[in-house]
């Protein structure tokens, strides 16, 4: 679910040049000079809550720590900062192209009580959201705009944009560029957009970036462009536009009361995907999407509006106070997040007569016309409704507000994830953790964003409902994870609370085509340089490993690798024979073993590949392999995750390092990464993602780079939400709930 921050008003940003001085006979503080943006971004810390921080100290001169207070000048605009920490956090936005700041320490005890030493920080604007749209599909010649916001309200600041063959790059990728125009007001962000254009030809399909930079920061995001050969042309921001009635579902949408308040101004709104249409044994049909999308994570009361697109895609403006939104259904029920009973994040709303498509059409779920995708319903046929179990290594899409139409795999099933929600939209009002078990996981790159919150996730062999997305975010590779509820948990919950049976409204199977970004996480592993120690441990290990080598028992080399398993983890290569059925260690004297299956004529000519992406990549896991697999994991998981409190999800898929065998698939907080994470646990092998832990998130002024925030403000209509702080600013969160 997406978060969108009303402008307000902007405040001076400071005057003229402070005089300072960051050192005296007494004390000194550090750093003496600083330049970041709004973002954040070069920061030297994290606080409590996992938002980067300046970390400012305080030394006297005869050594140790001095006892100051800190504080931050001009009173307005400058950011804040603790004033027992020191921990400073740069103001969101500012009014000119770049502001200086004061920062004071003054002693309050010992020695030299009363003495003051002080920093000057240069703030610069940074990015306010990622470019827009963050991926689109193109055939040859096809063209977009993009568009980029930055925290700069006025001023002379720009967006520099560059094709480039990496998201973080700055050449080498394919098509050309416009020039940037920039649309510049004091009383809105400043915002900058460019034209891009596909090749005339491409052989083949790849992903290109369009990469933006802002300034003198040096923050970067990126515009990822799938490149087809089949000529689909796909643009994510047409699923955040008014549609007319009946509207196509996949689309914006969300309960017409969920934003924030100051007083009787709204501060800041939500909004999600309105994903799919279910119908009750007597036909009556519902939207559904997540509870904490129609239902506000359970702040709602039955028969609030639902609105398309959301409040997230009309300048914060409610319906009943302007124009902009349609009434599309009324909030019947939803399962609640803090019921003991409930696995699930689902809500359902009756439909509004006419206004919504009864086919239960998706956006871009149907055929090819005229270079771009037609809207469709799911594949109901083969399952009279009632949608398919989630298998490892299953192709996926869905059709949400932020991505648009995206293709990934499922990375693991029988997922036990713990999720924190917030009462409101910007994140202030703790709600409750809810641990989920039985998910289902998908990993692909550009598979999701904040907003896409309620997408429903179809096999796209068959269009068959497997899904109801609700989680995600990127872990440190870059590649984008996905949690999703499975179908079956959510219409069974769903129809006893209500006492019917639901199913989806849907069409005879069909095929989805596949917009799939791909997977960086092999390819990424395996760029890791490996530290010294890790190197050192391989190469201790190898010894044991040439032990084993023996042709006529299908072993056939061995060499030291990169695990992919855990990314900069040093691995031991076995190389086996393709055609021979060997039992390879897990590990050999602590150190993980990397199983490729290839031949002795390779192994002999130095061409055997040093990675399973390089051997074709991973083939099904045999049933029999998932089966105990996930039962070793039902006997461990929740004491794996009171043993590693850093441990937030375990669920079971394939081994990346041995393919034939399966894995237990971690998330761990990136924050509290232990020191040392076992290879194996209770049999298999495990598989570590890291990155921020599942809570809510609404995109409101996340960094480092934040999220949309050039709406204007309203006066709040019907019912007040919550009260806050204006413009305060968080860090992203990793994997989120949208």
């Amino acid at each position: 679910m997406m978060g969108l921050p009303a402008l307000i008003l902007f405040v001076g940003c400071g005057g003229g040049t402070p005089s300072t001085s960051s050192s005296n006979s007494t004390f000194s503080i550090s750093p003496g000079t600083l330049a970041i943006d709004t973002n954040c971004t070069g920061c030297n810390a994290t606080n409590s809550s996992g938002s980067a921080v300046e970390q400012f100290t305080a030394t006297l001169s005869s050594g140790g720590a001095a006892t100051v207070n800190w504080a931050v000048s001009p009173s307005t605009g400058a950011g804040s900062i603790d004033p027992t920490s020191g921990q400073y956090t740069p103001p969101p936005y500012v009014t000119k192209d770049s502001v200086q700041v004061t920062v004071t320490a003054t002693i309050t005890a010992g020695t030299g009580m009363g003495a003051t030493a002080s920093s000057t920080v240069t703030v610069t604007p940074g990015f306010l959201q990622p470019l827009s749209p963050e991926n689109v599909a193109l055939g040859n010649s096809g063209t977009v705009t993009i568009t980029g916001y930055i925290a700069e309200a006025g001023g002379s600041t720009g967006i520099n944009y560059a094709v480039s063959s990496t998201a973080n790059g700055s050449s080498g990728g394919q098509g050309s560029l416009g020039t940037p125009t920039c649309t510049r007001n004091a009383n809105a962000f400043t915002s900058c957009a460019v034209a891009y254009t596909a090749p005339s030809t491409f052989l083949s399909n790849a992903s290109t970036f369009v990469v933006a930079t802002v300034g003198t920061s040096s923050s970067k995001t990126a515009t990822a462009v799938l490149l087809n050969t089949a000529g689909i042309s796909s643009n994510p921001d047409n699923h955040q536009n008014e549609q007319g009635s009946p509207i196509n579902l996949g689309t914006s949408g969300g309960n017409n009361n969920d934003y924030d308040t100051q007083g009787n101004q709204i501060l800041d709104c939500c909004g999600g995907t309105l994903g799919s249409m279910i119908q009750n044994s007597s036909g009556t049909q519902f939207l559904l999407s997540n509870n904490h999308v129609l239902a506000r994570s359970d702040q709602a009361t039955t028969g609030e509006m639902i609105v398309q697109p959301g409040l997230i895609d009309n300048g914060c403006t409610p319906n009943g106070v302007g124009s902009g939104t349609t009434p599309v259904g009324v909030l019947t029920a939803w399962l609640p997040l803090n019921s003991a009973t409930t696995n699930a994040d689902a809500a359902i709303a009756q439909v509004d007569s006419g206004a919504v498509n009864t086919s239960g059409a998706i956006e871009e779920l149907g055929p090819l016309q005229s270079g771009s995708l037609a809207a469709a319903p799911p594949g109901t046929s083969s399952t009279d409704g009632k949608g398919e179990n989630p298998a490892i290594g299953m192709v996926v899409a869905k059709s949400g507000r932020t991505t648009g139409l995206t293709c990934a795999s499922i990375s693991a099933i029988n997922a036990d994830v713990q999720v924190a929600y917030f009462k409101n939209c910007e994140e202030s009002e703790p709600y409750f953790t809810k641990t989920y078990t039985n998910q289902i996981e998908i990993a692909g790159n550009e598979f999701s964003d904040a907003g896409d919150s309620g997408s429903l996730v179809v096999d796209t062999s068959d269009a068959e409902p497997v899904g109801l997305f609700f989680a995600g975010g990127v872990d440190q590779t870059g590649t984008s994870e996905g949690v999703a509820n499975p179908v079956s948990t959510v219409l069974a919950e769903l129809g006893s609370q209500q006492g019917t049976t639901f199913t989806f409204v849907g069409t005879t199977d069909h095929p989805v085509s596949c917009l799939n970004y791909a997977t960086g996480t092999v390819t990424a592993a395996q760029a890791v340089t490996l530290s010294s120690a890790q190197t050192s441990r391989a190469q201790q290990a190898l010894t044991q490993a040439r032990m084993l080598v023996n042709p006529s028992a299908g072993t056939l080399g061995t060499a030291t690798g990169k695990s992919s398993d855990h990314s900069g983890e040093a691995a031991v290569i076995l190389y086996v024979d393709q055609n021979m059925n060997f039992t390879a260690p897990q590990a050999l004297n602590g150190v993980r073993t990397e199983v490729i299956a290839t031949t002795a004529e390779a192994v002999a000519a130095g061409t055997a590949p040093q990675s399973m992406l390089q051997s074709g990549g991973p083939h099904p896991l045999a049933a029999s392999v998932i089966t105990q697999a996930i039962a070793a994991k039902q006997q461990v998981s929740q004491s794996l995750m009171k043993q590693y409190p850093a441990f937030f999800g375990v669920g079971v898929g394939q081994s990346l390092d041995n393919p034939k065998e399966a894995a237990l698939v971690i998330y761990v907080d990136r924050k509290q990464v232990p020191a040392a994470l076992p290879a194996t646990v209770n049999g298999l092998r495990t598989r570590y993602i890291i990155m921020d832990r599942l809570h809510v998130t609404r995109s409101y002024l996340t960094g480092p780079i934040r999220q949309q925030s050039h709406c204007i403000t309203h006066a709040a209509a019907g019912q007040a939400s919550h009260t806050f702080d204006h413009l305060p600013s968080h860090e992203l969160r990793g994997l989120n709930l949208f």
